[in-house]
């Protein structure tokens, strides 16, 4: 496009690239069209360029988290390599949606480091930490209940936004061309998740499973390079249970998202985690690839109890 044509459109040429990566592939999302997903995903990002191209490794170090007294979190360590999906697993109260917390910027840490793309995390506040590219879905589900399914898809949307709040009441002609843009991307992203025939719904209507992959779509609307999944198929049947992890499978494939992951349900575990790490009482007890980590005493007692340990052999009186 030419300066001249840019002019007459009132888009800046900065604005002109940023939009045009946004608005590629709004056809659908047919396996053969899934590249161009990725493609814009690149685009739209809105991070600083320096912080851009460091690569999308999460690095946690020490991480301590401290409330009144009570170590919820202590001397955490693990990566999250590019592109991977890392699993957090352990019992209740093990420190998993504490970590998440701290991660999105919700709560502070006491201590340690996190680290992403160059940044560090752990000072920095949560809309700071999204503009980085992080977005997370949570374990309660967490829409406006009386929005369409589609307005709760913009809300994910708002950081990539650059029609300012007087434009954006008057419905200036750059404002609605924005709008229009952003809408066609959310309607692409509900197709990529399986939740674009609910689009004009009230999600508060929708069945729960749709519920919870319209909240994975909104997470996804952030155009994220690193996805922080609290527990995304909590509550759901097995057919559910299945599509939600076929979608997450894909996200990761074709989109080439981070992923990290907290979830019970061991078997949906195994079957999408590169990378697991146990927590226990706040303490990392174990780490590294799926199976091994399932077969680690440690594990196996911190889930069964020490009752599950194999009996060492007695040698007490009375034994021959």
């Amino acid at each position: 496009m030419s300066e001249a044509n840019r002019g007459a459109r009132g888009v800046a040429p900065s604005q002109e690239t940023e939009l045009s990566e946004a608005n590629r592939g709004t056809r659908g999302v047919a396996p053969s069209q899934e590249t161009e997903l990725s493609e814009a995903n690149r685009g739209t990002r809105g991070v600083d360029p320096s912080q851009e191209a460091e690569p999308g490794e999460l690095v946690v170090s020490g991480l301590t988290v401290r409330f009144a007294g009570l170590t919820a979190l202590d001397d955490v360590d693990f990566t999250v390599a590019p592109g991977s999906v890392h699993a957090i697993i352990g019992p209740n109260g093990a420190g998993k949606s504490t970590c998440f917390n701290v991660l999105s910027g919700v709560y502070r840490a006491s201590g340690g480091s996190v680290r992403f793309g160059g940044a560090e995390l752990t000072s920095l506040p949560p809309h700071r930490i999204a503009a980085l590219g992080v977005a997370r879905t949570f374990q309660n589900i967490a829409l406006s209940r009386h929005q369409t399914a589609e307005d709760n898809l913009m809300l994910g949307r708002h950081r990539l936004t650059r029609a300012g709040f007087a434009s954006a009441g008057l419905r200036t002609p750059w404002a609605r061309r924005e709008d229009a843009r952003h809408r066609a991307r959310v309607r692409e992203i509900a197709r990529f998740v399986g939740v674009d025939e609910h689009l004009a719904a009230p999600a508060g209507t929708l069945p729960y499973g749709v519920q919870k992959r319209l909240e994975l779509a909104r997470a996804l609307a952030m155009e994220p390079r690193l996805l922080l999944l609290d527990e995304p198929v909590a509550g759901m049947n097995g057919g559910e249970r299945r599509r939600m992890a076929e979608v997450i499978a894909r996200a990761r494939a074709d989109l080439g998202l981070s992923i990290l992951l907290v979830e019970h349900d061991m078997g949906m575990v195994m079957r999408l985690a590169d990378e697991v790490t146990v927590l226990d009482f706040g303490k990392r007890i174990a780490g590294g690839e799926p199976e091994r980590v399932q077969r680690d005493p440690a594990v196996i007692r911190a889930y069964l109890g020490a009752a599950h340990e194999p009996a060492a052999p007695s040698h007490g009186e009375g034994n021959p």
